[in-house]
């Protein structure tokens, strides 16, 4: 079997090509690109049996008609999520669609209280301040997680690390999810609230939801009018599980206090990429990053010794199964 790997970034090419040797696929060939998957670039898979791809890639339905017509039918994601590809279209054309799920729920959550405490203890100024040898302290003023009431949107795996992680600090822990953790329920007493009950109570919200029809700005002004001023909002889940306008105009006007997110509503050809010597042209993110309260990172969290072993490991077993027609649990489609 012939695979393409689409968007392979230089710090995941290590991890990938070792776990390739280590698994030593007989009669397998796996080449790597740094091209995103799109309509333009499809074409680059013809002659290949499978593609793998991240979360960046437009597996979209004019992409997977071009796919199907190159006769690939095996697309393993390097990633848990998989909002980007169309599986309705997939399943139709019958594509087997194969995920990561569980590669590192600790790293993604580990990273969500990082941005927390960054954001609560005020590091962003206190590292501009420090690096001026100003080492005064009356800007540096922040406030503990102990004792505040924070609100998780999601209590998958990463979430209910998280909430794991917070109930360490003393914090009264609020969740919301359609399918509630009885086991955490139970474990660390947390509460499961209706999402505007959840909106309006919460010191500090948290997002760890994938991207769907029913998330998709599931933070917008509506829901921005409900919550406490000076509110902290982190999302290390989907860009657009926020509508960035609203949040950007509530962090103006203080009634976002505090911002932390890892990924962006309009990421996709920025994220990944170095535009050190090209002026930015999107100004929200400019606007967002240039904000003393808001700490942007380039969907990083999942940036992990751990995590990209994991994900290498969990791609190539998915495209060694589907070779010795195995079934996967993995599979999504």
């Amino acid at each position: 079997m012939k695979t393409l790997f689409y968007s392979t970034q230089n710090f995941e090419l290590e991890y990938l090509t070792k776990e390739e040797k280590k698994q030593n696929q007989e009669n397998n060939t796996f080449d790597y690109i740094p091209y995103a998957l799109k309509l333009d670039s499809a074409i680059l898979a013809e002659g290949y049996d499978a593609i793998s791809i991240n979360t960046g890639d437009d597996a979209s339905e004019k992409v997977l008609e071009i796919l199907a017509w190159l006769n690939i039918k095996k697309i393993a994601i390097r990633a848990a999520g998989y909002d980007n590809v169309d599986l309705k279209k997939a399943k139709e054309l019958g594509f087997q669609v194969a995920n990561v799920p569980d590669y590192s729920p600790s790293a993604i959550a580990e990273f969500a209280i990082t941005l927390m405490l960054n954001l609560a203890r005020k590091i962003k100024t206190t590292e501009k301040q420090v690096k001026e040898y100003d080492f005064r302290t009356e800007n540096l003023i922040g406030f503990e997680l102990n004792q505040k009431t924070i609100g998780i949107i999601g209590t998958g795996h990463i979430g209910a690390k998280v909430a794991k992680i917070l109930y360490a600090f003393g914090a009264k822990i609020l969740a919301f999810d359609l399918n509630q953790n009885e086991e955490l329920k139970k474990e660390l007493e947390i509460e499961y609230r209706p999402l505007q009950y959840l909106i309006k109570e919460s010191d500090i919200i948290s997002i760890h939801t994938g991207l769907n029809p029913n998330t998709r700005h599931m933070i917008g002004e509506d829901q921005i009018k409900l919550m406490k001023p000076g509110v902290m909002l982190i999302n290390t889940g989907r860009g657009a599980c926020i509508e960035t306008k609203a949040v950007l105009d509530a962090l103006k006007e203080k009634k976002i206090g505090y911002f932390g997110a890892d990924v962006y509503e309009f990421e996709k050809g920025i994220f990944f990429h170095d535009f050190q010597k090209v002026p930015m042209k999107d100004p929200w993110l400019k606007e967002l990053i240039e904000m003393e309260n808001v700490i942007i990172t380039p969907h990083q969290a999942f940036a992990t010794h751990e995590a990209l072993t994991n994900i290498a490991k969990g791609t190539f077993e998915s495209l060694g199964d589907w070779n010795l027609k195995n079934s996967l649990q993995r599979q999504i489609c």
